[in-house]
């Protein structure tokens, strides 16, 4: 699969903007800081995920005074094209389609537009707190697992009408109350069965790639062991588990227990590398897990995903650039960068950010 074209329209600072990469190489997309790069990456990134990857809400990707920003692209499979339109608004609900027709489930969506993100903000992923953990193992889901991606749309629908249903409560504990709250803690524990399931299976294929990985990235002359554990934040049967807590849920008024509580704790030389890695290893471990998810979704299926690069090598050194570039599989790669790029990378097409289209124009 190849991104053919892309098109923005009210989207963070770009009235209207086009790209068309080239199919099967590497796009580098340059300019200076602040210029709009990275904007164009998280609006391809989008439409497979449905959320931004710096974390942005939905308001702050709409240009100031539109009401909605829309993010269109074409891709092409040896089967067939694909047509993937992202409208977006700050207030009210945002909608996704393929080919013209409604999609909400993330497994559509993510293998209508499949992509693999490298950017700064990946630090994140190992310094940071566990629910960028969840959504990286969720995404790739959603590439390798129906399934699961099936439990973890189900999971967040349930956790949204348990959380309301808590905070209407006001903490009193009625028969209808009780009632309700059964319902939804067995739906609950049916999803997260199995969403937890699929989570732990993938973290265990991605252990051995992903440890190869960071032994390429890093370089060292003593190998590193990385280890990855699922940390589920309940012990025994998740329903057994939910009543145990509905006290403190309704007093609290919100889900204290369940998979969106869960963590990924990666592990490197015995020690915890959230709290106990350098921060260049855990660069080297972001991008190690990038590459492991890649690889994994090549070996398992037969979509290729769209490599988008956001200005990686301005936070590595020469040696980790240079094993990124090696370890970077042959295919469709968007970059961006504000500096020359390391020795190395084969660039099919530079375009400048401003030859996109003209920021705030109408």
């Amino acid at each position: 699969m190849s991104l053919r074209h892309l098109e923005l329209t009210d989207f963070r600072t770009f009235g209207a903007a086009q790209l068309s990469p080239e199919p099967e190489g590497t796009t580098a997309i340059t300019g200076d800081n602040g210029t709009g790069k990275t904007s164009v990456l998280e609006a391809l990134a989008y439409l497979g995920t449905r959320r931004s990857f710096r974390g942005a809400p939905p308001d702050a990707l709409v240009r100031t005074g539109a009401e909605s920003a829309i993010v269109r692209a074409s891709f092409e499979t040896p089967e067939r094209s694909i047509l993937v339109e992202a409208e977006i608004r700050p207030a009210g609900r945002s909608r996704t389609r393929v080919n013209r027709k409604d999609v909400s489930g993330r497994a559509a969506l993510a293998s209508a537009a499949p992509c693999t993100i490298f950017s700064p903000e990946d630090l994140t992923l190992i310094s940071g707190g566990p629910r960028g953990r969840r959504d990286l193992l969720d995404d790739t889901l959603s590439l390798l697992d129906a399934e699961g991606a099936r439990a973890a749309d189900e999971t967040e629908r349930v956790l949204r009408q348990r959380a309301a249903l808590l905070r209407q409560s006001g903490g009193r504990v009625t028969a209808d109350v009780t009632t309700t709250l059964e319902v939804w803690d067995q739906r609950l524990a049916d999803a997260g069965k199995v969403l937890v399931a699929a989570r732990e299976r993938l973290a265990g294929e991605l252990e051995i790639l992903v440890a190869a990985a960071y032994g390429r990235l890093a370089g060292t002359a003593r190998p590193s062991t990385v280890e990855q554990h699922y940390q589920r934040s309940w012990d025994g049967e998740l329903l057994d588990a939910l009543a145990a807590s509905r006290n403190d849920d309704l007093r609290r008024g919100l889900n204290t227990v369940g998979p969106h509580r869960d963590d990924l704790m990666i592990v490197l030389d015995g020690r915890d590398a959230r709290t106990h890695a350098s921060q260049g290893e855990q660069r080297c471990l972001a991008l190690a897990l990038r590459l492991g998810i890649h690889e994994l979704v090549r070996a398992r299926t037969p979509v290729a995903p769209t490599l988008l690069l956001d200005d990686v090598f301005s936070e590595l050194d020469p040696a980790r650039s240079r094993a990124l570039v090696a370890e970077l599989p042959a295919g469709q790669a968007i970059l961006t960068t504000a500096a020359p790029l390391p020795e190395g990378i084969a660039v099919a097409r530079v375009v400048p950010v401003a030859t996109l289209g003209t920021p705030g124009a109408v």
